[in-house]
């Protein structure tokens, strides 16, 4: 399944040294031009689109790039101490450019020849003479900031470190042009899930398009014949028909609810694209015989192919957790619509799942279509999916509010692990995690979350902590 393209921040770049050493010491400022070129490559090759400002040697200088940098629009600000500077040449960037700052403490060698180093060499590797003085200004001018150091070549930890940043600033960029439609409205009574589109747009910059199940069903019904048939069988062939298991509301898939899947997914896509949407939540109660009630009904094949793409969909109108999954889907962890199920107290986990949208990207096996005569707790009947998330790391995140209406990111990580889990047309899975499952949730609760999360593949809390402080909100990880 073709995922649609992730977003390249834009990284502001630039290098700091001081101009009394380019007359005393000749070479020295080509030689720290050297590094730039080595990291300004080394961001480009982990998906960044690099503005550059070069060398900043003067207070002046730094007033210019700082403009340089607002006029730019940059997402994150990336300073290399080359050699010493004064702090003076650092703080009129960042001030201008009005973002998070990484101060890169890189070095060009592991360690000094001490005997052999002149005061030229030496200044050429002085990377952490300043940071200290830069650090004392960012503090006092209540600037966010954060020091990465290490070696400029072969320091895994470092660019490791670096790439997470990278990787959440592109999923902040994302994150502030998105268009996340509103199709429906929010389960009735599920007061946790209820938000405000414009605290949304305040906090996050996402705007919220609101659309009309009424236009879902003509999109729906207006699909032509050969569009639904190769829709049929690209269904066929992204999904395998589960077993027939112990459920009484399971039954075969019939060709009459893949035609009617086909349809709904066609005409989910027409609103995406019409809309132009990054990602969707939706919820109809439905009136039988209606309709809009028969689209909503058969909703979860085409929005789990959509968040397949990278266009996640979060079923019950749930607007947080759309974005809690687009996040994910966008530092490439995936991003499934999921819920706490039970505890399991004899094998310390926690079943976690959700009907409706899956993200098969987060399993490693061809996710199962099961037919329902049913939806437990909704209306209607048709295909519904089932998978489970692969063994190994996972995390997930839920996006829930405060009492005054700010966000805040609540984080886990932990562990599939193998074993039998529900086969009742949801995705499901086995999470353990660091805590045991009643600790765990008790500690869980007491931070107000909202009854739904993004569950993804590998441990990314460093990279969410860094996409609350980009986008100014607190995050919490339970562990």
């Amino acid at each position: 399944m073709q995922h649609v393209p992730l977003t390249k921040p834009r990284i502001g770049l630039f290098a700091i040294g001081l101009e009394a050493y380019w007359g005393q010491f000749p070479g020295l400022r080509e030689e720290l031009l050297s590094y730039y070129e080595v990291i300004a490559q080394q961001l480009s090759d982990r998906g960044a689109e690099v503005v550059g400002a070069g060398m900043v040697d003067t207070a002046q200088a730094a007033t210019a790039a700082g403009q340089f940098f607002a006029k730019s629009q940059v997402d994150l600000l990336i300073c290399h101490t080359a050699t010493y500077a004064t702090s003076s040449q650092v703080l009129p960037i960042v001030q201008r450019a009005n973002t998070q700052v990484l101060v890169l403490n890189l070095q060009p060698v592991a360690q000094l020849d001490y005997p052999n180093t002149d005061t030229a060499n030496w200044l050429a590797a002085c990377a952490a003479c300043c940071v200290p003085e830069i650090s004392n200004a960012f503090r006092r001018a209540h600037i966010p900031f954060q020091v990465v150091s290490g070696t400029l070549h072969d320091d895994p930890r470092a660019w490791g470190r670096i790439g997470e940043w990278i990787r959440a600033a592109g999923a902040v960029a994302a994150l502030r042009n998105a268009r996340i439609g509103m199709l429906g409205h929010p389960y009735p009574g599920m007061l946790d899930m209820y938000s405000d589109p414009t605290m949304l747009h305040a906090q996050l910059g996402a705007h919220v398009e609101w659309l009309e199940f009424d236009e879902l069903a003509e999109a729906s019904q207006s699909a032509q014949t050969q569009a639904v048939s190769d829709r049929v069988g690209l269904i066929r062939s992204s999904f395998v028909e589960a077993p027939m298991g112990v459920d009484r509301i399971s039954r075969p898939v019939t060709a009459d609810g893949l035609t009617n899947a086909a349809q709904t997914s066609l005409g989910l896509d027409t609103l995406v694209e019409r809309h132009r949407l990054d990602a969707l939540c939706y919820y109809h109660r439905g009136i039988p015989g209606m309709p809009t009630a028969d689209a909503a009904a058969h909703l979860i094949v085409g929005a789990t192919l959509l968040t397949w793409q990278g266009i996640p969909c979060a079923g019950e109108g749930d607007l947080k957790t759309a974005v809690a999954m687009y996040i994910m889907d966008r530092i490439g962890a995936g991003g499934s619509f999921t819920e706490f199920y039970a505890m399991d107290v004899p094998e310390q986990f926690v079943l976690m799942g959700h009907d409706g949208p899956a993200h098969p990207h987060i399993s490693d096996k061809p996710p199962f279509m099961r037919a329902l005569s049913l939806y437990h707790g909704k209306s209607g009947e048709g295909i519904s999916i089932e998978l489970t998330v692969k063994t190994g790391p996972i995390t997930i995140l839920g996006v829930t509010q405060d009492g005054n209406g700010k966000l805040r990111m609540l984080v886990a990580e932990g562990e599939a692990i193998p074993g039998p889990v529900l086969q009742i047309g949801n995705t499901n899975s086995r999470l353990k995690f660091a805590l045991d499952p009643a600790t765990f949730m008790d500690t869980w609760c007491e931070q107000a979350p909202t009854h739904h999360v993004a569950l993804g593949v590998g441990h990314h809390a460093t990279v969410l902590r860094h996409v609350a402080r980009l986008l100014g909100i607190d995050c919490v990880v339970v562990a």
